[in-house]
């Protein structure tokens, strides 16, 4: 059971609370087709609190969603209708294609350009979706939850692999996901992977986006449920109450790894929930970046002059269109969320500005974004506050997830907004009056009236250190 409250109906929707109460609706469905006495008083009792922070927090619109426990109990719509009586609000049961299809969709709205299968592990049921950018082609859903597998197989997780084989031989859609990713969506699924991410010392806690190579999701997994949990190291990360579930969640995991033969297993933290409220958008919200329209939002909540971050997005196009230095499409949507946070830790103290700009960019609630992505737009804010002589300042943490390639490009975007913030002072309407491009071999800026005066040494300083980055002449040009 869950309650997310969100900010508002947006392409990148922010929580603004959260609370979860593991009930156990499921536990008993699969043997005797019944939701369990006290799973539904622990239910009927974390409904009523949700309500009444609900009416506390003044939420305008409730929406109600009930998975497999609730559609396959006998009592089932009993349930549904005192639920309904409690929340004050219509809840809709899913059906197994109509809950596949909305995780699908909250993967699609939070990852950028998803090619792969979306698994959805609940404690009742997988949904399995196959999605490619916005295309979804139709899910199937399978009694392989936690709950289920542990219901079914009286608690014995020999009995469990069984019944998990048996049913994923026959999904022929998870033969179309050999070299392309699986979407692992759901609480259980993103408690192994917190397992894994400790276990491993990974620098970077932010679950959505985790990235593990499905050989070693194929190890850990088979290790996961061959084991005692209680025995693993760093099981103290994992809820108590998540833990017996573990095992059943690292088989289904270690089957459709080996049948699927994926590339890798990228953890979403978006589901069912932000499916949903992606399908309540207009079309045109829909085409939104998330990633832009979040850092957008910080932008206008953090900086200076929201203005001219938009307006470095076109001064530092300008750059690098002239320069020649190579950019992908995701290379340049990161360079634009990266101007659009540029600016967000003015408020600190000079010595700290970096060191908070990172902390914020490196641990946001961003989505559509992976960790080395994460990286670039961190450094690159860093960079631009701290200068190119701080790597001894930078944490090496979050330097692992740097490659060579992505170092440079912060370094070289870095560079360029130390100009552009020198030449502005963060003020609106100066940088389209103040082009900076390159010419044959010369990087040239130019300072048109009224702005010839902002000509000096150290503008010409830092105009000095972005040319060395790329290899040109530095120039200022007055006019």
């Amino acid at each position: 059971m869950r309650l997310v409250v969100y900010e508002g109906l947006t392409r990148s929707p922010t929580p603004i609370f959260n609370e979860k109460v593991l009930a156990g609706l499921g536990r008993e469905v699969q043997s005797k087709r019944l939701l369990a006495d006290d799973a539904i008083a622990k239910a009927v009792d974390a409904l009523a609190r949700f309500r009444a922070l609900c009416d506390l927090m003044r939420v305008k619109r409730v929406l109600g969603l009930a998975t497999a426990a609730c559609r396959d109990a006998k009592n089932g719509a009993a349930f549904i209708t005192r639920a309904e009586r409690i929340c004050r609000t219509r809840i809709e049961v899913l059906s197994g294609k109509r809950e596949a299809q909305l995780s699908a969709l909250g993967v699609i709205s939070g990852m950028y350009r998803p090619d792969g299968i979306v698994g959805d592990l609940g404690g009742g049921s997988i949904e399995l979706s196959d999605i490619y950018d916005t295309r979804i082609k139709p899910g199937v859903t399978l009694p392989l939850g936690g709950l289920a597998l542990a219901d079914l197989s009286s608690k014995s997780l020999k009995k469990a692999e069984k019944i998990v084989e048996d049913a994923l031989e026959n999904v022929p859609m998870l033969k179309g996901c050999r070299g392309r990713s699986f979407y692992a969506v759901g609480g259980t699924w993103r408690a192994l992977a917190r397992l894994h991410m400790w276990q491993t010392g990974y620098p970077l806690h932010v679950m959505h986006g985790y990235v593990i190579r499905a050989k070693d999701a194929l190890e850990f997994s088979r290790l996961v449920h061959r084991v005692d949990p209680e025995t693993l190291s760093r099981i103290e990360v994992v809820n108590d109450a998540r833990r017996p579930l573990l095992g059943y969640a690292a088989l289904v995991l270690e089957h459709i790894v080996r049948i699927a033969e994926p590339k890798d297993i990228v953890l979403s933290v978006l589901g069912v929930r932000e499916g949903l409220l992606y399908s309540l958008l207009d079309a045109k919200t829909r085409k939104q970046d998330p990633l832009i329209a979040a850092a957008q939002d910080l932008n206008v909540l953090r900086s200076r002059s929201p203005q001219h971050g938009e307006e470095l997005i076109d001064w530092t196009d300008r750059f690098m269109t002239s320069s020649g230095i190579e950019e992908e499409a995701n290379e340049k949507r990161l360079r634009h969320a990266a101007c659009l946070l540029a600016d967000i830790g003015w408020r600190a103290h000079p010595d700290y500005r970096g060191e908070q700009s990172l902390n914020i960019i490196a641990h946001a609630g961003f989505v559509a974004l992976g960790h080395h992505g994460r990286a670039f737009l961190a450094l690159s804010v860093f960079f631009r506050h701290m200068g190119l002589v701080a790597d001894d300042e930078l944490s090496p943490r979050l330097r692992e997830l740097a490659s060579t390639r992505i170092l440079d490009r912060a370094r070289v975007l870095g560079a360029a907004m130390r100009v552009a913030y020198l030449v502005s002072a963060a003020m609106p309407r100066v940088l389209p009056k103040t082009p900076m491009r390159v010419e044959k071999s010369k990087l040239v800026l130019r300072l048109q009236s009224p702005y010839a005066a902002l000509a000096g040494e150290r503008l010409f300083s830092r105009l000095k250190q972005l040319a060395r980055l790329i290899g040109r002449e530095p120039v200022i040009v007055t006019e």
